[in-house]
Formats: C-alpha cells, structure tokens, sequence
C-alpha cells in the first residue's frame, strides 16, 4: 500500500479529527469538511480548537509516531496579551512550570524570540479583540515536546497570555503560501 501524506493550514474552530461518535460534538466542526481524504488519514499530533495553522495529516502510522514521539521542532508565531518583556522571553527559554495531568511540569528549554513585525495571516472567524483593549505583541515559540496546550499554559505561567496561536513549523516543513482551510499533498514527510 501506497501511503499518502498531506499538509493543511488548519482555520480556528475545527477539531484536529476526522469523526466521533460522541452526541456531544454535534455542532464541531472536523477535518473531513475541508477535503475529501483518503481512507485511514491520521493528523499528525493535535492543535486544539482555538488554535490555528500547519497540521501534517499521513495514512502512514510509523511516520506519525516518529514525527510525534521524537525531537521534531514545531514552530508557533503566537500573539499575546501586552508588550511582552526580556524577562518572560527568557524565562520561556529557560523552562517554566505548566500544569499537566494535575501535575506540575517543567517544560524544556526551548527557542523564543520577538517578532519585529505582525505576521501576515488572514483574519480569523472570531475576532480576537481590538486596539481600545490594550498593546499586543506576537511571539516565536519553537518546541520539541507537545503537552495539552502547552504553548498557551506557557505564555500564561509568564504573564502574557496568548490571544492566537498558529504553528507555522513542523521539522522542515512549512505553512509557505496555503491559505486558510487549503490542502496540500505531499510526496513525503
């Protein structure tokens, strides 16, 4: 068997899977409204509901648990709450504590920088706020681990909570120029 991958920009709203049978999730919105993929298509990993951006999807189970399981860098432009400081971006770097299945969990050093410039992403569904509420600023989080929303527990743990959230990185691959809900076929991951 051939196996297929793809990538997808993932929009705000959709849940990182393709069915359930749970009654519950009646009104989410899923995977398979975006295009029609083939039989037995994974994602690779999850962004949660709110967030936004790359998600490599495979029918290959091997590639997705060594994308998820091994030191894979995955990239989030993430725009917070305030003009964030040196000191929360170092302490980003350095590790912070989050909670994790009522645990608490340090995360591991990781790369953070400042954006100099707000990405040029297209609007989102839900309006994130606007300027009569404060000073944003977007951030660079490159990580290699995946806990629940860790991203957003971490910028929160330092004081600057993330509005949007958009991975634009996993490995080499990159969001390039899809458009929101767009997909791609890829060759190989």
């Amino acid at each position: 068997m051939k196996h297929r991958h793809f990538k997808l920009f993932k929009p705000y709203g959709y849940l990182s899977q393709f069915q359930t049978n749970a009654r519950h999730e009646i009104n989410k919105k899923f995977l398979g409204e975006l295009y029609h993929f083939p039989e037995g298509i994974m994602a690779i990993g999850r962004l949660d509901k709110d967030s936004e951006g790359l998600l490599l999807l495979t029918t290959d189970g091997k590639v997705s648990f060594d994308i998820t399981s091994s030191k894979t860098d995955k990239e989030y432009y993430v725009q917070v709450d305030g003009e964030i400081t040196n000191e929360a971006i170092l302490a980003l770097k350095q590790g912070v504590n989050i909670s994790h299945k009522s645990e608490t969990y340090t995360t591991k050093p990781c790369q953070v920088s400042q954006l100099k410039e707000e990405p040029d992403f297209p609007e989102r569904a839900k309006k994130i706020r606007d300027a009569r509420h404060g000073k944003t600023s977007w951030i660079s989080i490159t990580i290699n681990e995946g806990k629940f929303r860790q991203v957003r527990k971490m910028t929160a743990q330092v004081g600057f909570p993330t509005l949007r959230l958009v991975r634009v990185r996993v490995g080499s691959i990159t969001l390039e120029d899809l458009k929101m809900g767009e997909v791609k076929e890829l060759s190989q991951i």
